[in-house]
């Protein structure tokens, strides 16, 4: 598992009006490839993939070149913690110029200041 991976997951929360939503993996590498176990297993910091854009910083298109079906949109504002086992359904990845749009974007999400 990569940060900037895609991964299509069963969700069946009842606020989402989806059973399966894809997911972006966002969690920095080091923690990606840890062991280290929360209550409910081994986890990972994820952003949902959304087919409406609304142009906000904090949203990366994606698209077709990525693995999706169609345009959508990554969600750097709605990051949540997602088991490892759940990402098992992979899609596709994004290449390194919307890997740079992703940390663009979780830095304006977290109004992070890059660090030079």
């Amino acid at each position: 598992m990569k940060r900037g991976e895609l991964y299509r997951v069963y969700k069946g929360a009842k606020r989402d009006p989806k059973n399966y939503r894809v997911f972006a993996v966002v969690s920095r590498q080091a923690l990606i490839d840890t062991t280290f176990s929360s209550v409910s297993g081994p986890s990972v910091r994820c952003a949902p993939v959304y087919s409406n854009y609304e142009g906000a910083v904090t949203q990366i298109l994606i698209g077709i070149n990525e693995g999706l079906k169609h345009d959508s949109a990554i969600y750097c504002d709605e990051l949540m913690s997602l088991s490892k086992t759940q990402l098992t359904d992979y899609v596709g990845k994004l290449g390194v110029e919307k890997l740079v749009a992703l940390k663009g974007g979780l830095l304006a999400a977290l109004e992070l200041q890059e660090v030079e």
